[in-house]
């Protein structure tokens, strides 16, 4: 690796945005929201406003072998943003302009820093929308959630991001940009590279532009809640309740710890007394009768009580309680020491039950804190598990229940992450979740195009 000062003035000078060495910029830069840090310092910061500033800044790095860590918002919980040593750190979040809005074949081409919901209002004008709904909706950029094939609340009906990617620019490894994928609804000429780039945290190609499928704007949606007194009665509801070919737009629980945090930030009204929350919504045209069959079900399993959101004001608020709870597990982090590792296992929906059982029996065999929610139409559960940092002996504690979940999820037949991605935090784990025919198509695929290991180095395939 060779860079000079006059090296990095030289990219500077032909860039449209802008490249920075201000250590304590780069201090800033260096992570997200994870609880990964990183190890050494990079060289600077490139705050790209165009596609060349990209190509540019690729070709540089591509000649001096400098890594380069592809960032958007930095929203991610799993490192995969986060600066290794000696790296350039390579910004798109200003690129976040809507490119165009085709309605008649219901596309929308975007810049990747576009944040999420402002491409969701922004598409409200046109009668369309666009599904793919992570907990961070308000600060994770689009590029970012192509990137680790986000999901969200949604995905029970709607599915993750993949389903969404019709045609992505790429700028590979060399600099050289690409297109991937196909604008018409039906395309299989050549390899799927769209979406095998979709899902690859930076490693492969650095994004800089997507078509969206959309989907017609649909009714506003109605919700219905339900309180168990224990997680294992509301997960048996949610298989119940899927059982019957129900297509909620969104089934999401939250344990009696996870509402004592959300009561903590704000007044959603949910009894903190009760085992476990079930949320769910309906957007279709039969909302009304979706509820009162959700409550149905709920009731024949044990639920101890039933609320309806009878109108958008309402259901919005049930929704808002949900995506409180990142931020309620934050501010309960906060007032105990600071410390907390989320976990991101999908296992099979017959599985629910006994995962959340496995992971409240790990809580209590470790002595931690740790509270759960879930996408659980999805199996998709989020536990998070709190430590203080101050304690050495409770980050060990921390760090085994972390692995327990983990090594839980792949017993029951699951997956290490359904949605955050592999990013620096579960590389090792990736490895323990694919055979080695699957390891090793994963490494030749990053050889032959990233044959310099320059893109985002020490994450996701760093361990295969």
């Amino acid at each position: 690796m060779n860079v000079t000062t006059s090296g990095l003035a030289d990219l500077a000078g032909r860039l449209t945005g802008s490249l920075t060495t201000d250590p304590d910029v780069l201090e800033t830069f260096s992570g997200d929201e994870s609880e990964y840090r990183a190890e050494g310092s990079p060289l600077a910061l490139v705050r790209a406003a165009t596609v060349d500033d990209v190509v540019e800044t690729v070709k540089f790095a591509h000649r001096r072998g400098v890594p380069v860590v592809p960032q958007g918002a930095r929203s991610g919980l799993s490192g995969g943003a986060c600066a290794v040593d000696g790296c350039i750190l390579l910004s798109v979040r200003s690129m976040d302009r809507i490119l165009e809005v085709d309605e008649v074949n219901r596309t929308v081409t975007v810049e990747p820093g576009i944040i999420n919901l402002d491409l969701k209002k922004a598409l409200r004008a046109y009668g369309l929308a666009y599904p793919p709904d992570p907990g961070s909706v308000a600060m994770c950029s689009v590029g970012g959630n192509i990137a680790t094939n986000a999901g969200g609340m949604c995905c029970v009906k709607y599915g993750v991001t993949r389903e969404y990617v019709r045609e992505l620019k790429v700028v590979l490894a060399d600099g050289t940009v690409t297109r991937l994928g196909h604008r018409t609804v039906k395309g299989v000429a050549g390899l799927d590279l769209a979406a095998l780039f979709t899902g690859s945290e930076g490693t492969l190609g650095v994004i800089v532009e997507a078509t969206l499928r959309l989907v017609p704007a649909g009714p506003a949606p109605l919700s219905a809640l339900a309180t168990f007194p224990d997680v294992r009665s509301a997960t048996e509801a949610v298989a119940a309740y899927m059982d019957t070919g129900a297509e909620p737009s969104l089934l999401e629980l939250m344990d009696s710890i996870t509402v004592g945090f959300v009561n903590e930030i704000g007044d959603f009204g949910l009894d903190a007394s009760v085992g476990a929350v079930l949320i769910m919504q309906s957007d279709s045209v039969t909302a009304a009768a979706d509820t009162e069959a959700f409550a149905s079900v709920a009731r024949d399993n044990g639920a101890l009580d039933v609320a309806f959101a009878d109108n958008a004001e309402d259901s919005e608020l049930l929704v808002a309680a949900r995506r409180s709870a990142q931020p309620g597990n934050e501010h309960y982090a906060r007032n105990h020491g600071g410390g907390q590792l989320i976990d991101d296992v999908c296992v099979p929906r017959s599985r629910l039950a006994d995962f959340c059982s496995g992971v409240e029996r790990i809580r209590d065999e470790t002595g931690t804190v740790v509270a759960l929610v879930a996408h659980a139409g999805d199996g998709n559960v989020h536990p998070s598990v709190f430590y203080d940092r101050r304690d050495p002996a409770s980050g060990v504690a921390a760090t085994e229940a972390f692995d327990r979940i983990m090594a839980l999820g792949l017993e029951l037949g699951g997956t290490i992450t359904g949605e955050h991605g592999v990013g620096a935090l579960k590389s090792r784990w990736l490895a323990e979740e694919l055979d080695e025919g699957n390891r090793r198509l994963h490494r030749e695929i990053k050889n032959a195009v990233d044959p310099t290991g320059i893109l985002n180095p020490g994450k996701m395939l760093d361990c295969l």
